[in-house]
C-alpha cells in the first residue's frame, strides 16, 4: 500500500465514523431524545466540487492503469462522500437537558436569547456565539418552541 492509499483510508475510515456517531451513537447519548428536527442542507456546492475532484482522481487512475487497491478506496470515498453530503439529513436533537446541533451538545442553560428571523430562522444565542437553525419545515419551528417552552413537542393537528 502506498501512502495515498493510506491516506484516503484512513479519510474513508473518517467519513464512516462520522456517519456512525450521526447515525446511531448521537441520538443515544445524553439521555432519551424528545424531538428530532430536520434541517436545511447548506454547502451543497462545496460537497459537489469535493465529489467531482474524487470523480477526477478515479478517472485519472483508471486512464493510467493505477494500482486496483486505490480505484477501489477512490470508489468507497466517492460513496461515503455521497452519503455524507447528499443522502444524510441534517438535524437537530433535542434532549431532556440540552440539544445536539452540527453534532455539539449545548445545554439549555447556555442560551441566552432566542429570536426569529423574518426569514423564518431561528437564531440562538449562547455565550458568544449565535447559532442559525435553519429548519426545512416551516412547522418545525412551533413544535421547536412547544418542546423548550413545555417540554414536550406539539402535537400536529390530523385532519
Amino acid at each position: 500500500m502506498t501512502l495515498n492509499d493510506i491516506a484516503l483510508a484512513l479519510v474513508i475510515a473518517l467519513f464512516l465514523a462520522y456517519a456512525i456517531y450521526d447515525e446511531l451513537i448521537m441520538p443515544r447519548r445524553k439521555g432519551k431524545t424528545g424531538m428530532t428536527v430536520a434541517l436545511k442542507r447548506r454547502n451543497r456546492t462545496d460537497s459537489l466540487i469535493f465529489v467531482g475532484l474524487v470523480a477526477i482522481l478515479l478517472w485519472q487512475n483508471l486512464q493510467h492503469h493505477g494500482p486496483q487497491v486505490t480505484t477501489t478506496l477512490l470508489l468507497v470515498l466517492a460513496f461515503m462522500s455521497l452519503y455524507v453530503f447528499w443522502f444524510r439529513q441534517p438535524k437537530i436533537v433535542f434532549k431532556g437537558d440540552g440539544f445536539f446541533y452540527a453534532n455539539v451538545f449545548i445545554r439549555y442553560e447556555r442560551i441566552q436569547s432566542m429570536n426569529l428571523s423574518e426569514d423564518g430562522v431561528l437564531v440562538i444565542q449562547i455565550e458568544q456565539r449565535r447559532l442559525l437553525i435553519e429548519v426545512r419545515d416551516l412547522d418545525d419551528l412551533e413544535r421547536i418552541y412547544h418542546f423548550l417552552m413545555e417540554g414536550q413537542p406539539a402535537t400536529t393537528p390530523q385532519g
